[in-house]
């Protein structure tokens, strides 16, 4: 009598079978597995953003003077800066700033011009709405710079003045970013907002097959078939691995045709990670689905253990190495972290196997960890 298979590749076809039928007539899964992700991906690609320009300023010129009106005319000149109101009076400053109206505000004093014409020492006040400390010093940083700029013009001019010849500045700094070369924000957002949409989607659709089948009763049914537990999960996880792809495939043509993101490295390498991440992030979702006997628990715990981490925790929008210390450790033990560096490295550097195989070997140890505890749960519930 010869020993019964440990995988029967036909009752993991019916399985699949069974569950791709499901999925085909139930419009609002079938929703949730395509038109969701693009949504998101819409949404969340054009909102964010990391670029600031056209930052809101009001000017108060007191001096009004040739060389007042010079250093507006460099603020205005500026994408950085737009300038929406010319105050009157500092009363008006206050108001712009209260209200939201700018971020910034130039004040100009009134010997501003006679202090520059005199060549002597003059000072201009910045105001800044501090409440997005971020976005603010990143401002000032730039309206820093405007004046330096106009300061150094002055000097300029006057060693021209004096010498008959433009002095030979005796340092310059040439700037050239070596990857993401325009400096765009939505290169280095929509590869990570990849990782993250695909994280939460493959997990919160897979959550809710074990507990669809304990919900309406057809569970038992399962057990008292033949379905060994890891061939239930097997083919469960079929049909939606097949979509996550589509999704995928989807999402990296949405980046480039819609956002513009060219991809530097290897498409095959890409999709083959998107694989192994597709595979521990549907294991992870019937792990969820295995312990939570209702949809509505098993989805709020999807979302939970996937959206939520992979958005703050896997260097997507915030970096992880400005994070306390302990936070840091725990970023580990986010598979999203992995992923995103790996689609970043595709996107933005062109890298491949010998620079991301650390993060790869990590991606399969993801996905054999999320099956080995999928099916170890799983035997418990049959048991």
């Amino acid at each position: 009598m010869s020993a019964p298979r440990l995988l029967s590749l036909r009752r993991l076809a019916a399985v699949a079978r069974k569950e791709f039928l499901h999925v085909l007539r139930d419009r609002r899964a079938l929703g949730i597995a395509i038109v969701l992700p693009m949504i998101m991906l819409m949404i969340f690609g054009y909102a964010l953003t990391l670029d600031l320009d056209r930052v809101p300023l009001a000017v108060l010129d007191q001096s009004r003077t040739p060389q007042s009106r010079e250093l507006v005319a460099r603020f205005e000149g500026s994408r950085y800066f737009s300038v929406v109101t010319r105050a009157a009076d500092t009363r008006e400053v206050e108001t712009a700033l209260s209200r939201g109206q700018a971020m910034l505000a130039l004040v100009i004093p009134v010997d501003f011009g006679r202090r520059v014409a005199a060549e002597r020492t003059t000072q201009v006040q910045v105001l800044a709405d501090g409440s997005d400390a971020n976005t603010t010093t990143l401002a000032l940083a730039y309206a820093e710079s405007i004046v330096r700029g106009y300061s150094q013009g002055i000097l300029v001019e006057k060693v021209r003045r004096l010498t008959g010849s433009s002095p030979a500045l005796p340092l310059e700094l040439r700037v050239r970013a070596w990857f993401n070369t325009d400096m765009e924000s939505k290169v280095f957002i929509v590869p990570g907002l990849i990782a993250v949409i695909m994280m939460l989607i493959t997990a919160l659709l897979t959550s809710l097959t074990i507990a669809r089948e304990w919900e309406t009763g057809t569970m038992e049914q399962l057990i008292s078939t033949p379905v060994r537990g890891h061939e239930l999960i097997l083919g469960k996880l079929a049909p939606y691995f097949v979509i996550g792809m589509v999704d995928m495939l989807l999402s990296v043509l949405a980046g480039r045709f819609l956002f513009d993101v060219p991809i530097r490295g290897s498409l095959l390498l890409l999709f083959g990670v998107s694989a192994v991440f597709l595979v521990g992030a549907l294991a992870l979702g019937i792990f969820i689905s295995t312990l939570a006997k209702t949809q509505l628990l098993a989805s709020q715990a999807a979302f939970v253990a996937t959206f939520l981490p992979a958005f703050l925790l896997s260097g997507f929008m915030f970096d992880i190495g400005n994070m306390p210390r302990p936070m840091q450790v725990v970023t580990y033990l986010i598979p999203a972290r992995y992923f995103v560096t790996i689609l970043r490295g595709l996107y933005l550097k062109g890298a491949g196997i010998p620079e991301l195989w650390p993060e790869c070997l990590l991606m399969v140890g993801f996905a054999i960890l999320m099956l080995l505890l999928a099916f170890r749960t799983f035997k418990k519930r049959l048991d």
